[in-house]
């Protein structure tokens, strides 16, 4: 059942694919579809006026017709003379006779009333009747017959026509006629009603020509309509589709390709505005690529030469700091804000050189199996000072196992000691969290802060090279404003995300998460980016950064929360799964 319900599917979400990827498909469908509904109505209405005009041509010519075949038969029976009952019935029967033919029926019925023989009534017999062809009474309509039963006196016979369907024909099935009812006088038995009825037979063949006809040609208009309407469509969507192809191919980065060129029309104006827009980017591009190459080397080559001076500065500078002992007061002060500087000098300097590799392409990620609880304690061992001087309580939740993941350790370490010295500078001196989770494919480290937090609109500035919250703020623990910028591309270099949360006077929340191995790739991140036990990670503005040229985590932090366990990188999935279920029992979004 279920495979043959995904046979039928199959074909269905095939035509729905390509009724909506298909502009060619849909014109030719909705012409084929609006000509059908054209040529429908406009056959039915010329179809009706024909048939119509058929039989009105008809109808008179059997009016016509019929006077003249009862004049004739008045004139028979007057000649006949019948002198009785008898005599008068042989006359009619020999009036049938005459008037009946291969496209008529004749149908001579006793008109309600007294007989008369000799002139005298002998009783009244109204359902008296002569038939000839395959009329029969039940063929005459109630309406007919009273009008002819209702002729002024002095009139000898009365003519009215109907058109009717005849009960059977000849060959056994119904037929349309014309049946005319007139009056004639019948010597000694009075009045009769006197009724032919002409058959359509020739009209019935032309009528079945023409529908024939009406639905060949119709067929066919339509077969040429969605033809015109191929060709025509196809030619105004096969530039369009080369335009679609050629922009393709330059967002890719192919920025020689052009569209073809061909005549002067609308279309060939598209193809050279076209080109003359991406001739345009192409210049712009390159110019800026230019621009920025020259950016990146100036930085570099700067970088490199202040690196000589910087290491002669600094050895004057120690020397000094070193005999700071023997200066007076403030030359001692001066040589301590020397060092202080010169050490701030090179982060900066060596901050600059790191940038300069990623706009460069030339960072290299030296990936080994690494526990990622041991990174985070040199970390936090190496900050612990400033977070005394500070008074930042710096709490850290570990799982209890070893938690090994392939990872460039240096560059992990320096995004952890970043985002750790970000929350000592702005935490106001309030507890600051450090936890790491896990999940069979990714290992979570986030750092909380309560200090001041971010407005909504900030969020998506974090990461800029040099951008400060507060430009009025200073940098009181020395940092270079490149920290978090070289820490989005240390996680993107790690094919993970790096997420920032905050909210005014709630603090801040970054959440570094990586694939515990290079060949997975990440949708869900086992720790929620909003820290708030109350709320989803949703309910607050959050800005996402996923990994460049990656999947984007706009939907993925919804995964999961406190893990008490960590399992190593070569256990399988559900021993990863089962440890995460009794952490904190959460599921990846």
């Amino acid at each position: 059942m279920v495979l043959s319900r995904l046979r039928l599917r199959r074909p269905v979400v095939r035509v729905r694919r390509t009724w909506r990827r298909s502009l060619l498909t849909r014109v030719v469908t909705a012409t084929v579809l609006l000509g059908m509904v054209v040529v429908l109505a406009l056959g039915q209405f010329l179809y009706g006026r024909i048939a119509g005009g058929l039989v009105e041509s008809r109808r008179v010519a059997a009016g016509r017709e019929a006077s003249r075949l009862s004049e004739e038969a008045q004139a028979q029976l007057d000649n006949a003379d019948p002198t009785d009952a008898a005599s008068a019935q042989e006359a009619i029967q020999s009036v049938i006779s005459y008037l009946q033919a291969p496209d008529r029926a004749v149908l001579i019925r006793s008109a309600p009333g007294p007989l008369r023989v000799g002139g005298s009534s002998v009783g009244s017999d109204p359902t008296l009747a002569f038939t000839a062809g395959s009329i029969n009474e039940a063929d005459v309509p109630p309406d007919l017959r009273h009008d002819v039963d209702t002729v002024v006196d002095g009139k000898t016979y009365v003519q009215q026509t109907k058109l009717i369907q005849l009960a059977s024909g000849p060959d056994g099935r119904p037929h349309a006629a014309i049946l005319v009812g007139q009056r004639v006088n019948v010597r000694v038995v009075g009045p009769y009603e006197l009724y032919i009825a002409f058959r359509l037979d020739r009209e019935e063949q032309l009528l079945q020509v023409v529908r024939r006809t009406f639905i060949g040609g119709g067929f066919a208009l339509v077969f040429l309509v969605a033809a015109v309407a191929f060709v025509v469509t196809r030619w105004v969507v096969s530039p369009v589709r080369q335009a679609a192809r050629t922009a393709e191919e330059l967002a890719s980065g192919r920025l020689d390709r052009r569209m073809r060129v061909r005549g002067e029309d609308d279309l060939a104006r598209l193809a050279r505005a076209f080109n003359e827009m991406a001739a345009s980017l192409e210049r712009q591009i390159h110019r800026l690529e230019e621009l920025s190459r020259v950016q990146r080397r100036f930085v570099s080559d700067v970088s490199h030469e202040l690196r000589t001076p910087l290491t002669t500065i600094r050895m004057a500078g120690e020397v000094m700091y070193e005999s700071r002992s023997g200066f007076e007061p403030a030359v001692a002060r001066s040589a301590e804000l020397l060092q202080n500087q010169l050490d701030r000098f090179e982060s900066l300097l060596a901050d600059l050189l790191e940038i300069s590799r990623f706009d460069a392409g030339a960072a290299v990620l030296e990936a080994d199996p690494a526990d990622v609880r041991d990174v985070v304690v040199r970390v936090i061992d190496g900050l612990r000072p400033l977070a005394d001087r500070r008074g930042s309580l710096v709490r850290l939740l570990l799982p209890d196992g070893p938690c090994m993941v392939e990872i460039d350790a240096r560059r992990v370490e320096r995004v952890v000691r970043n985002l750790l010295g970000n929350a000592i500078e702005h935490g106001e001196g309030r507890p600051i969290d450090v936890r790491v989770v896990y999940s069979a494919d990714a290992v979570a480290i986030g750092v909380r802060d309560r200090g001041v937090g971010l407005h909504p609109g900030e969020l998506p500035q974090v990461f800029n090279r040099f951008w400060r919250g507060d430009p009025a703020r200073a940098r009181t623990t020395g940092g270079t404003g490149l920290g978090l910028a070289i820490s989005l591309e240390d996680a993107h270099l790690h094919g993970g995300w790096l997420q920032v949360w905050g909210e005014p006077g709630q603090g801040a929340h970054f959440v570094l998460t990586l694939p515990r191995r290079s060949d997975i790739v990440l949708y869900a991140s086992p720790l929620p980016l909003d820290p708030r036990p109350d709320t989803g990670p949703d309910t607050a503005p959050i800005s996402r950064i996923g990994p460049a040229g990656g999947r984007s985590p706009a939907t993925a932090p919804n995964a999961a929360a406190h893990a008490d366990d960590c399992a190593d990188a070569d256990a399988d999935d559900d021993a990863g799964t089962a440890a995460l279920a009794r952490g904190a029992g959460v599921t990846g979004a």
